[in-house]
């Protein structure tokens, strides 16, 4: 049952989280690679020898995608917005964690500025940005959850909008604020 079309991405997602095996193996090998490249991305600021590894990312976020019985799977951009925010949660835990037991040691960096799809950088922390988030999602929900599906799910503008179910000037505009508001926000 290979996920060629939406539709059959959809069937995938539903079989996979009701239990099907075969479905499940179709997904895994539908969207690892993709998810395998955002959680790269997110690992090369880590220092040589950190705990998390890519992989362990991926399967973690994989488990507790799957485990969203009562998620109404619509199609692939919805599920790597889900899966956006569950690798942004493992990361803000992990990262606590080690704050935790470094008292404060080096923190994962990660940049919002000027950023396309999730990528390193040494602008912000990610607790930072997550607790920026938060408020931000205060303000905006809906440029809380942009943020979350591109900067954390690598989601392309016109994908947030299929989820979003709004225009893509609509995404790239929110987009823009959002960045701007996370940057100054971050900026001190």
């Amino acid at each position: 049952m290979p996920p060629q079309s939406a539709d059959n991405m959809t069937q995938v997602l539903r079989h996979a989280t009701g239990g099907d095996r075969a479905a499940l193996d179709a997904l895994a090998a539908a969207v690892y690679d993709d998810l395998r490249r955002v959680a790269g991305h997110y690992m090369q600021a880590e220092p040589a020898g950190h705990t998390l590894q890519p992989t362990a990312l991926v399967h973690e976020a994989f488990v507790r995608l799957i485990d969203q019985r009562e998620v109404p799977w619509r199609d692939r951009a919805q599920f790597f917005a889900l899966a956006s925010r569950m690798m942004r949660r493992i990361l803000v835990d992990h990262a606590r964690g080690r704050k935790a037991d470094k008292r404060g040691g080096e923190l994962q960096r990660l940049t919002i500025h000027d950023v396309d799809h999730a990528s390193p950088g040494t602008d912000v922390d990610l607790i930072a940005l997550d607790q920026a988030m938060v408020r931000l999602a205060e303000i905006s929900e809906m440029q809380s959850q942009i943020v979350e599906m591109r900067f954390f799910g690598g989601l392309t503008i016109e994908e947030a909008a299929d989820v979003l179910g709004i225009g893509k000037r609509s995404v790239d505009r929110e987009w823009a604020c959002a960045k701007a508001w996370l940057y100054r926000e971050l900026s001190g």
